[in-house]
């Protein structure tokens, strides 16, 4: 399997986006959406997010999407406003093999040129060891964690918040 390109994503990567997404809906804690969004309501997440003029990315092995990564707002306030939360999905086949590694480099590494200084990471379920574990990676601290605040899965969901500084 090649190395993933990390590039900024397009109108025409918003089906494989859906469907990453999609799949993380249905078969795990990482969102608590229950119900998977159709392509035009991913479409008009993505434009919200370029139109905050945060990044949004995906990465390609061979010309396919395998995942994609974005900053969003972490807040509404006005305060919160240099501060952002990444979010990560990769497609089931591609975990582990690089892919959520090679999208979480490239979006610090965008959001570290703008004006943001914190980004937050809020992690669906205290059990979800590999995204704890790429987000420790990159200099995320453990914040805290939200008990049983999610409920999916007839089973009650914890919240991991991490946190790292960007840029100086």
């Amino acid at each position: 399997m090649s190395e993933p390109l990390v590039r900024e994503s397009a109108e025409a990567d918003i089906a494989a986006i859906a469907r990453i997404y999609g799949h993380h809906v249905l078969h795990g804690s990482a969102t608590f959406e229950l119900e998977p969004p159709d392509e035009a309501e991913m479409a008009r997440r993505r434009a919200a997010i370029l139109e905050a003029g945060l990044p949004y990315l995906v990465a390609e092995i061979d010309g396919r999407v395998v995942g994609y990564a974005y900053a969003g707002a972490y807040r509404p306030r006005p305060a919160y406003r240099f501060t952002v939360e990444d979010s990560v999905y990769v497609d089931p086949a591609c975990i582990g093999k690089g892919c959520g590694k090679a999208l979480l480099g490239a979006l610090i590494e965008r959001c570290e040129q703008g004006p943001w200084r914190q980004m937050i990471a809020v992690i669906g379920d205290s059990g979800n060891a590999a995204s704890i574990g790429l987000h420790e990676r990159f200099g995320f601290r453990h914040a805290g964690t939200l008990l049983k605040v999610g409920y999916k899965f007839e089973r009650w969901v914890d919240t991991v918040l991490m946190q790292r500084e960007l840029g100086s």
